[in-house]
């Protein structure tokens, strides 16, 4: 069943208008949440409940949305660099699509994950598949993600109507600015809409000062279009974003710019009995970072600045068909991605590296899958098979380039360039039918993943490492070997007039999980050129990437009750624990223990609430990613919202309310001198600051 989450009112607005069967009654599989940004959508919740806008968003970033459903988290490289974690996992492990596109991104430090794309202005729902993904959503180790983005739909009539979706929003803390929507018109028959957002802000405030080189700036424009012709449907999505100087004080270099053009076709049609969906796409990025922009310039020797380009073409078919009592969708796809990476200094022509060289990757997948009814049990039955082919080009070097570098180039191009990959994804999910508002669920799957392109081709050592952030200076194997998970998770949700409640109990037996290790069996000593290239670039016990074996396991929960005809208290709370299971260690990066809590008073025309969230300490850290442990906190949000007339809403609040210092666990640590953040130290959280948001709609 597809879920809403209304921001600041919980799981389900209670008692606000449907019953809660009505809300379970729907055809969709049971494990699926969505997140409504802003409006509501009838499709994905109660036709009958409007979702409150009011909740702050904490930032210009998507992740931080999806850090609020349980086991969700978010990894803080930078304001517009956060990737989504779920359940401990992040990064290319979670299958994250933009409007059902999936795309490489284009930073080697992972500056743009996926959601980097999403901007909040122009976000429908984030639809967030529960526990692991449909086989037919594509590969993905771990749950997956689709940012559904705004767009004008075919109305009910032959006569166009015009309709807009409009949001502008300010806060205090970043003295950020953003708005944006789309603005249309359809009939029956036609739909076209154009789109657009702007964001700007500038450097965080916490108590003690502000984290320098914490600005950001990112411009998207484009259109949408479709036709209708009796059973067959065709649409057109074209977008461009341009992001700016933007901060990431995680890292050694921050972002000049990114450009990135997004293009897919899409057809849906029925003949006969049978349903077809189709689609091309096309995503292109050119990246730009330095080391010098918007933090102190290093030396003119050191100074740096990195080009990277990725390319993506993608295409998929299915076949949706009556079979075996229930619903057969036969598919398949198909995705090539290019990418190339070169290292400069901009005071000096002759030094150049292209560390990671004209990289193609071809992956070429098929499925099942089988939804319907196994005796009183729904089911969803799904097969998947890929085969990844991945080979680069030559490393080269400029004349200016040291002899090590230049040595392990061409270590690099004496070598196999070239590997493939098989493997098998399966997956059970398994629910029964709400009776007396309780629904079970289980759910059973082997998921897997192919190595990174980092991961397998990056000869020299650097601190690229999509997004890892601890410090350490990586290479990679051209030997490794995908990820293989085995996957159970069991929970039911209950609900009723006066109550709801959802707990999860989930475990991941990962083989060849894809961990930084030392790099040989002596660190420190520099006995080998990867070591003794590695300490000139400031680190003299580098990581190789390399499979070991791991274990994720834990439990969430939303719960939520009505306390009277206007009160309502809602929560979320998510434990995991991530350890290896090869030597005594914890995985790098998962999110401590939390909770948080509202209390919303619900008016006709108006909703208030208070919320706290509270965060434990995390002592179990990775000794290998020399991992610092974090102390817990609490902080304190309050905002409304107020239904000025029909499509007309405004929220307001003020986040962190007492102005309380904290460190995120999975912050980072700053990497900026001259910063009030002390070098090396924890990435602290925004301070105080209050919010305003309008959103006109029609």
């Amino acid at each position: 069943m597809k879920l809403a989450y209304a921001l600041g009112a919980g799981l389900w607005a209670l008692g606000a208008g449907a019953s809660p069967a009505a809300a379970q009654a729907t055809d969709e599989p049971a494990l699926q949440d969505v997140i409504i940004v802003t409006g509501h959508r009838a499709e994905a919740a109660r036709s009958d409940v409007e979702i409150p806008d009011a909740r702050p968003f904490e930032g210009p970033d998507a992740t931080q949305l999806q850090s609020r459903i349980p086991g969700g988290a978010r990894l803080g490289n930078g304001p517009l660099s956060g990737q989504a974690q779920y359940r401990g996992l992040f990064g290319s492990r979670i299958n994250v699509r933009i409007d059902e596109q999936s795309f490489a991104s284009g930073g080697p430090n992972l500056m743009d994950p996926p959601l980097h794309y999403a901007p909040l202005p122009l976000i429908a729902a984030l639809e967030i598949d529960r526990g692991v993904s449909p086989v037919h959503a594509g590969p993905g180790l771990a749950g997956g993600l689709n940012a559904a983005l705004k767009r004008v739909d075919f109305s009910q009539s032959s006569a166009f109507s015009l309709s807009y979706d409009l949001m502008t929003q300010a806060r205090s803390v970043d003295d950020s600015v953003s708005g944006g929507g789309v603005i249309g018109a359809a009939s029956d028959a036609f739909r076209f809409n154009l789109m657009g957002s702007y964001e700007r802000g500038g450097d965080t405030e916490f108590p003690g000062g502000e984290i320098a080189a914490s600005r950001f700036e990112r411009g998207v424009y484009g259109l949408s279009a479709g036709a209708r012709f009796d059973v067959h449907t065709v649409s057109l999505d074209l977008r461009r974003q341009n992001t700016g100087p933007t901060g990431n004080p995680p890292f050694p270099m921050d972002i000049r710019y990114f450009d990135t053009d997004f293009a897919r076709a899409r057809y849906d049609g029925t003949l006969g009995a049978v349903r077809i969906e189709a689609s091309v796409s096309y995503s292109g990025v050119a990246h730009a970072m330095s080391n010098f922009d918007l933090r102190p310039a290093p030396a003119a020797m050191n100074l740096r600045e990195t080009y990277a380009q990725a390319t993506t073409h993608g295409a998929d078919a299915a076949a949706i068909f009556p079979a075996l009592g229930g619903e057969m969708r036969l598919g398949g796809d198909y995705q090539r991605v290019n990418r190339n990476v070169v290292i400069t200094n901009p005071a000096n022509a002759n030094f150049w590296i292209t560390n990671l060289p004209d990289i193609e990757t071809d992956r070429v997948g098929a499925y099942a899958e089988w939804t319907g009814a196994l005796g009183p049990v729904e089911a969803e039955l799904g097969l998947r098979t890929d085969r990844t082919a991945a080979q680069t080009g030559l490393a080269q070097t400029g004349a200016a380039v040291p002899a090590g570098p230049a040595m392990l180039a061409a270590m690099f191009n004496a070598a196999d360039r070239s590997r493939e990959d098989d493997t098998i994804d399966a997956a059970a999910r398994l629910w029964t039918q709400a009776r007396g508002g309780l629904s079970w669920r289980l759910t059973l799957a082997r998921k897997t993943r192919a190595p990174s392109y980092l991961e397998r081709f990056s000869w020299l050592p650097t601190n690229a490492s999509a997004g890892l952030a601890d410090g350490n200076v990586y290479v990679g194997d051209l030997d490794i070997e995908p990820e293989t998970a085995l996957i159970a998770e069991a929970g039911f949700d209950f609900a009723n007039a006066r109550f709801y409640a959802r707990p999860t109990l989930f475990v991941r037996q990962v083989d060849n999980y894809i961990q930084g290790v030392p790099f040989d069996a002596t660190p420190g000593v520099l006995d080998t050129p990867q070591e003794m290239v590695a300490n000139v670039n400031g680190d003299a016990t580098p990581l190789q990437f390399a499979n070991v074996d791991a274990r994720l396991y834990g439990f969430d929960i939303d719960a939520g009750a009505r306390l009277g005809d206007h009160w309502r208290l809602d929560a979320v709370a998510s434990f995991v624990r991530g350890e290896r299971r090869d030597i005594n260690d914890n995985l790098y990066r998962v999110a401590p223990a939390s909770l948080t809590a509202s209390l919303t008073y619900d008016a006709p025309a108006w909703s208030a609430t208070v919320e706290t969230r509270l965060v434990a300490k995390q002592t179990e850290v990775s000794q290998t990613n020399s991992e610092a442990p974090t102390g817990g906190y609490a902080i304190v949000n309050v905002y409304g919202d107020w239904h000025i007339r029909d499509g007309v809403r405004l929220g307001a609040g003020v986040e962190n309310i007492f102005d309380e210092r904290y460190e995120e666990h999975l912050g980072g640590y700053n990497r900026i001198a001259g910063s009030d953040v002390a070098l090396g130290d924890r990435l602290p959280g925004p301070g105080a600051g209050a919010f305003v948001r309008l959103i006109v709609s029609n």
